[in-house]
């Protein structure tokens, strides 16, 4: 074991990243005070016990207003900056009023030094037309672990604060009060796959009540100094969402009992509709613990579920329910009901002592329904699906007729990208809800999509007629530009009728070496014929360093005749006769198809601005390496085969081809190739070098799972169990492969992993395996981490470790003297013993 101390990377990365990562409030401490706050991991839940949040948000650190217009980022002197809550607060959960003329949002401190002590988040609401914001609800504040606040009207919102009564945390008991027993006496079957953060106690459960628990208040943001008015005593809840019309609400909440198995998301719940004051109106469901959801995918929980307001409505619900127990290999038609239930006429009811209404059945699927698109009681869009078969159909339907059949809309393989008609634009309603934008009052929708081709994307526009399904092309991007419309931006005439003539959309326009602008498009003519524009936004490249980046959509083919797509980029100024061939990294992620030509289909565009995260492999361009970028690694599957019965052999097979591609261009070093991936690219990663160590000089894993053993009830797309399929299970695993590795392979991984099946242990487990067998490995845990990174020593360091790593055994050989590895520590004296 070395001890090490946070490192940054060499100082053409810094340059770069350095405007992506803002300073933490103690910019000299080891970790930022945001990941050193007091975390509970519960049922699938992280809790910030100082804040009553969940933990570690992103947030804001200001806010303006700019009038329409104005092309954005704007003077200062063209903007209506918030003020009056304390400056320096972090800022999150920020909402219009329905009317516009409200602006409400949360404050919190970041807690470093010279801030306020952390605590629970304030709640604001500014004036939209003079930006002054005053505090609401008095001294109370909110738990936004489940939900914070939810507008009813113009005026009147409901939020989650503490209860008024709550006292101390419960204190774990110094002596346990006894074993910890788990009993399946029953013999009943219950497979799940491996969550992380399960309650392990009684204590743990009382815990994740205490701060999961709030009250439920009502407050007109009008009156300045009301605390709100008490609508509901303490309980879980996990939403309460305010009809369209503002006069009713949807609640949810947890109740006992909890499970050691499962995550909260499983725990029982019950679902009521309540009128504003808080009165029952109908009891929709009272779920059970659900430990006992079958693994396979297309599996769901039984009794209703995605309960929710119908948006062409002004108070009525729908719901879903399965009705083959929610598991997928049960033969039963329908498979899928659609409920809907009218809130008013359930009030009625309540209020005159009669029974409650019954739902009515207003559609049926027999593949899992995916839920309704709604427009008005003439229209809707019926969406279902199968995972096995990638089958997806849309229908039509008339709500307000049930007697009329449902027609077949499209029904295709959502695997096909060529073959996507796109989805339908919806528009604001008065009551604030969105639906489908009816075009000139007829049965025809605006459908937007990504207009996937060989040549790559060129998202489009079509009007759709439902009645005879053809489409006319009202627009399409060209190059050299990758464009794509948005949201409608012409329906704020209350309710009347999307035009064609006149239509006005928001456009997002970027080329290779142009980051991202905002545009308003507007469409005049009765044939939209004629096309004019308004910039609305002017953003300046993020990092002009890299601006001349040299980039190549890359088309390839694998030895079995599957087509393979990746991004090529080269340094600025690169020239392949000149500077001859560069270090290589290839940086990917394997997805699986249940055919070769969805598989090869082009997925990407050449023309797309190639945005660099923190810690995007593009970085390394600043370092004088090539980067194939997202090469596509396809395990396919036709018919009843299985993909990860050949996964290792599809694997290297992709791998090979690129490496080829790459070598024939000239851009690549044979011998100075390297890859990498996070999560199940780390998987990949590995299994690559245990695989085929003639094509790779190192290997980079991150946050990756290594033991399928570990993950016995299925993994990423394998639905079979350990039990079912061992051999795919042992051959797929790097872990079993330990005794082969000869280069180079550094594993990095967050202490606090909450990914499904990458626990910290899989990394641990996979060095120690390496180790044992002298293979060279390097294995770097970052404190207080979960699946991604988010302090910004962990970014810092995690590109200084990938630096290294790769300079030594695949780049350049620029590596830091201060580099400590167990070769060179007993010269640093940085070294323990294990």
């Amino acid at each position: 074991m070395l001890i090490a101390y946070w490192s940054s990377p060499a100082c053409n990365l810094m340059h770069i990243i350095r405007l992506q990562l803002h300073p933490c409030p103690a910019a000299n401490s080891p970790a930022a005070v945001l990941l050193l706050s007091i975390l509970l991991l519960l049922p699938g839940v992280r809790i910030d016990a100082e804040q009553l949040s969940r933990s570690r948000m992103s947030y804001y650190t200001g806010l303006c207003i700019v009038p329409a217009g104005t092309i954005v980022p704007a003077a200062e002197t063209d903007t209506t900056p918030i003020t009056g809550y304390p400056a320096g607060s972090w800022i999150n959960y920020v909402s219009w009023s329905p009317d516009g003329k409200h602006i409400t949002f949360t404050t919190r401190s970041p807690g470093g030094p010279g801030d306020p002590p952390r605590g629970p988040l304030q709640l604001w609401v500014a004036d939209a037309t003079t930006g002054r914001a005053r505090p609401l609800l008095g001294s109370r504040r909110l738990n936004t672990v489940f939900d914070s606040y939810s507008w009813m009207d113009d005026n009147t919102l409901v939020a989650a604060v503490l209860p008024q009564d709550l006292d101390q945390p419960p204190t774990k008991p110094q002596v346990p009060p006894g074993p910890k027993i788990q009993d399946n006496s029953s013999g009943k079957k219950s497979q799940n796959r491996t969550w992380t953060d399960l309650l392990k106690d009684e204590h743990d459960g009382d815990m994740f009540e205490y701060y999961g628990t709030a009250e439920l208040v009502m407050v007109d943001v009008r009156d300045q100094d009301s605390e709100g008015t008490i609508i509901a005593p303490p309980r879980m809840y996990t939403e309460m969402d305010g009809s369209p019309d503002g006069q009713f609400m949807l609640v949810s909440w947890l109740t006992r009992p909890f499970s050691l198995a499962v995550p909260a998301g499983r725990f029982p719940v019950t679902v009521q509709v309540w009128d504003r004051r808080g009165s029952l109106v109908h009891h929709i469901a009272s779920l059970p613990l659900a430990e006992d959801i079958p693994i396979a995918f297309n599996s769901c929980r039984t009794g209703p579920r995605a309960v929710s307001w119908r948006d062409d409505k002004p108070a009525e619900l729908s719901w879903i329910e399965a009705q083959d127990g929610g598991d997928p290999e049960v033969s039963v038609s329908p498979r899928d009901v659609v409920y809907t239930l009218d809130a008013a006429a359930a009030a009625a009811a309540s209020s005159n002592g009669s029974s409650q209404v019954a739902p009515q059945v207003l559609a049926t699927t027999d593949l899992r329904c995916g839920g309704v698109s709604w427009c008005d009681g003439d229209l809707a869009l019926l969406y279902e699906s199968w995972w096995k078969t990638r089958r997806s159909i849309v229908y039509t339907f008339a709500p307000g007729k049930p007697q009329q059949e449902k027609q077949v809309l499209f029904d295709r393989s959502y695997e096909d990208v060529y073959s996507d008609p796109g989805s339908p634009l919806s528009r604001r309603t008065s009551n604030g809800s969105y639906i489908l934008a009816k075009i000139d009052g007829q049965r025809q929708l605006l459908m937007v999509g990504q207009g996937a081709s060989p040549e790559g994307n060129r998202p489009f526009l079509d009007l759709l007629n439902l009645d005879t399904k053809e489409t006319r092309r009202l627009w399409q991007s060209s190059p050299p530009y990758l464009e794509g419309v948005g949201s409608i931006m012409s329906d704020n005439n209350d309710d009347a009728p999307i035009t064609l003539d006149g239509l006005k959309l928001l456009l997002s326009r970027e080329s290779a070496h142009e980051p991202p602008q905002t545009y308003m498009v507007s469409f005049n003519g009765p044939e939209a014929e004629n096309v004019t524009e308004q910039k609305l936004t002017n953003f300046p490249h993020p990092y002009p360093q890299l601006k001349d980046m040299q980039k190549e959509v890359l088309r390839y083919k694998r030895t079995d005749g599957v087509d393979l797509t990746g991004t090529l980029y080269l340094p600025p100024g690169y020239n392949a006769q000149h500077d001859g061939p560069l270090p290589t990294i290839l940086w990917a992620y394997p997805r699986e198809y249940k055919s070769k030509e969805a598989a090869g289909q082009m997925r990407r565009s050449p023309h797309q601005f190639s945005g660099i995260g923190s810690l995007s492999p593009t970085l390394w361009l600043a370092r004088g390496y090539a980067v194939l970028d997202g090469p596509t690694f396809p395990i396919v599957a036709e018919g009843d085969e299985e993909p990860n019965d050949t996964y290792v052999e599809q694997l290297t097979a992709s791998a090979e081809a690129a490496v080829k591609e790459l070598v024939a261009k000239g851009v690549t070093d044979p011998a100075r190739v390297s890859v990498g991936g996070h999560s199940y690219g780390a998987f990949m990663a590995a299994n690559l070098l245990a695989h085929c160590p003639q094509l790779f000089a190192a290997a980079i894993a991150r946050s990756g799972a290594y033991n399928r053993t570990l993950t016995p009830f299925g993994f990423q797309s394998e639905e079979r169990t350990l039990w079912q399929a061992p051999e795919t299970y042992s051959k797929m695993s790097p872990f079993m492969m330990a005794d082969r590795f000869s280069k180079p392979l550094l594993l990095i991984h967050g202490e606090e992993d909450n990914n499904t099946g990458t626990f910290p242990l899989q990394s641990e487990r996979f060095f120690q395996a390496l180790k044992g067998h002298g293979a060279p490995a390097r294995l770097v845990l970052l404190p207080h981490e979960g699946h991604g990174y988010r302090a910004r020593e962990s970014v810092l360091h995690t590109l200084y470790e990938q630096d290294q790593w790769l300079e030594k055994y695949a780049g350049h050989g620029r590596t830091d003297p201060d580099y400590i590895t167990n070769d060179n520590a007993d010269e640093q004296g940085s070294s323990t013993s294990e």
